[in-house]
């Protein structure tokens, strides 16, 4: 199966500048969208046939929300991380299928000076929770933005933003513990020493053109999914938001159940 997970900052204004065309030229089994800002029915998603989209959308009118398109019908839909927390900010989305789940994730960020770390850090135990009791069903493929740059390598200039949101320590602490408890970064897996290899990029000072930006959008497995990681693709040179697309390939049907 082929994942593609973007955040898109804002789909309305994204769909003006070429999410269409991408989507329509991939045509992925599953597309994890991140940062909608947007509510169903406010826009138009025109799809190609047998695709349906699902929603999870903020509670504040043009924030946040998170919505996943594809062509198989899920077993079931769940909003929020379950009975860890509630998300009335449209950030968590599970699909449920016979051999996995699939989460969809737009972490909330820290903001400048951290003003917001506490609740990120609440939010971080409690997704780990959620998706620690998913695993301990059936496979975990967790996808979005999750608003942190693991490693030195995935950013552009780690000594300068030291401490800075998406690159504290407790941020990156936090994903250590996801990582430890069981699930495997699909690119790392891949490419554990490759350089550059940015999903956003700040739009001031020409970040983007100059490349100067961070890996924060990452495609995560369920540990025994590790051997069935075939492809982990960052698209660079699609345009439309301040991040790009990401893509995993797996091999690992939908239909069928998978070995625990």
């Amino acid at each position: 199966m082929y994942i593609i997970s973007w955040n898109v900052n804002g789909l309305r204004a994204c769909m003006n500048k070429g999410f269409l065309d991408f989507f329509s030229a991939m045509l992925p089994d599953f597309f994890c969208i991140q940062e909608t800002k947007m509510q169903p029915g406010q826009a138009e998603v025109p799809l190609p046939e047998g695709y349906r989209i699902y929603w999870h959308s903020a509670e504040k009118k043009g924030y946040s929300g998170v919505a996943v398109i594809t062509r198989h019908t899920p077993l079931s839909v769940a909003v929020g991380p379950g009975r860890f927390l509630e998300d009335h900010e449209g950030r968590l989305l599970t699909l449920e299928y016979p051999g996995f789940y699939l989460v969809n994730c737009y972490t909330p960020n820290a903001q400048m000076g951290l003003a917001r770390i506490d609740y990120r850090e609440i939010w971080e135990d409690a997704v780990r929770a959620y998706l620690c009791e998913l695993d301990a069903e059936k496979p975990v493929i967790y996808c979005g933005d999750l608003n942190v740059a693991h490693q030195p390598i995935d950013l552009k200039n780690p000594a300068q933003n030291d401490g800075n949101a998406c690159y504290s320590p407790q941020e990156r602490a936090k994903l250590a513990q996801l990582l430890e408890a069981g699930f495997a970064d699909t690119f790392r897996a891949l490419y554990p020493d490759r350089a550059g290899a940015y999903t956003w990029w700040s739009y001031q000072f020409r970040a983007r053109e100059r490349d100067a930006g961070w890996r924060i959008d990452y495609a995560l497995v369920s540990e025994r999914l590790r051997p069935a990681i075939l492809k982990a693709d960052i698209y660079k040179d699609v345009f439309g938001s301040d991040h790009c697309p990401i893509g995993v390939e797996l091999a690992l049907p939908v239909e069928a159940s998978a070995e625990r």
